[in-house]
């Protein structure tokens, strides 16, 4: 089957990007035993996969991953959820209870991020050691740091994929494909947790990195957590308009404009709140920079200084392709 299996995941790292490029950073060196076991499952045969938090993400992550040939079993805090999952096709069975995935190859938590650490600590008496368990926050040093003494098996993960809506009703097939998908190991986590979660993350046609949490959090505080408070800071100075008829025409007059501007900061408010607790320093980080580049656009505009208004304006042009397409 594979007459090397230390080999093969060893080949498995170092064909994915390393963000900053410090691949000894971010290879981890542990061996776990579930080497045979693991290589079994990575031959492509389904898997038992559990999926805790059925919204958005785990709903899509079920859709694709049954559409995939694994079995998905989902597990969240009400009822209705699950038959609404299971009726969708994002689960083949789901309930309220963790005992349900006692017996999983792999768990992805997809629950908001102060919930992640809990459900962890729930899940350990239910699952076997061999069990490898993701989660898909946003935020990874403190989850990072909070679970790996709870549980050798884990990977942090997160996929740079979502909309505006929340909820199982939201969950749409081929969410996450075409998109980041950054899973943040350390020296301590087992080769073949990494690459049993990479075998199951790959079909779903990701772009898949790795890096170390902190570095996770520093850059998605740039392109996700900042944009969020931004776009909520907008919607906010909008509203501030003391003349009720200008607010309203402008409420009129909005299109695509203030569409792409404001629709991060108009998503799910518990996204946005745990972006900020859990990854506080960097956001405010990013914030205060904001600020101050926000602050040299005040002046520039205020001496009339069109050139430098233009200059400006024309590196940002160009600087945006670096970032998106």
């Amino acid at each position: 089957m594979f007459q090397n299996v230390l080999g093969f995941h060893l080949q498995f790292l170092t064909n994915i990007p390393k963000i900053g490029g410090r691949l000894g950073a971010n290879v981890p060196r542990s061996r776990s035993k579930l080497a045979w076991s693991t290589a079994r499952k990575l031959d492509g045969q389904g898997m038992k996969i559990g999926i805790v938090g059925l919204g958005l993400i785990g709903g899509s992550l079920g859709l694709d991953l049954r559409s995939l040939g694994h079995r998905v079993l989902g597990v969240s805090r009400q009822e209705r959820t699950c038959d609404i999952a299971v009726a969708r096709g994002a689960a083949d069975e789901a309930v309220t209870d963790l005992a349900l995935l006692a017996d999983t190859d792999a768990i992805f938590i997809c629950t908001p991020l102060a919930y992640v650490q809990t459900t962890v600590a729930q899940l350990i008496p239910h699952i076997s050691l061999t069990t490898i368990v993701t989660d898909v926050g946003s935020v990874k040093a403190a989850i990072v740091r909070d679970i790996t003494p709870l549980w050798r098996n884990f990977v942090g993960g997160h996929p740079m994929a979502g909309t505006a809506e929340s909820g199982i009703e939201a969950a749409q097939h081929g969410l996450f494909a075409g998109n980041p998908y950054v899973l943040t190991p350390t020296e301590a986590t087992p080769l073949d947790a990494i690459a049993l979660v990479e075998s199951i993350i790959r079909p779903l046609q990701v772009r898949l990195y790795h890096c170390q949490p902190d570095e996770h959090d520093r850059a998605v505080a740039w392109i996700s957590h900042l944009p969020v408070m931004v776009s909520a800071s907008l919607i906010t100075a909008c509203l501030s308009d003391a003349d009720p008829a200008s607010l309203k025409l402008a409420q009129l007059l909005a299109s695509s404009g203030f569409r792409d501007t404001s629709r991060v900061g108009g998503g799910n408010p518990e996204l946005g709140l745990m972006m900020a607790r859990y990854n506080r320093e960097e956001v405010l980080r990013s914030l205060r920079v904001y600020r101050e580049t926000l602050d040299r656009m005040i002046h520039t505009i205020d001496q009339q200084d069109w050139t430098t208004l233009e200059e400006t304006l024309q590196q940002t042009q160009a600087a945006r392709t670096r970032f998106v397409d």
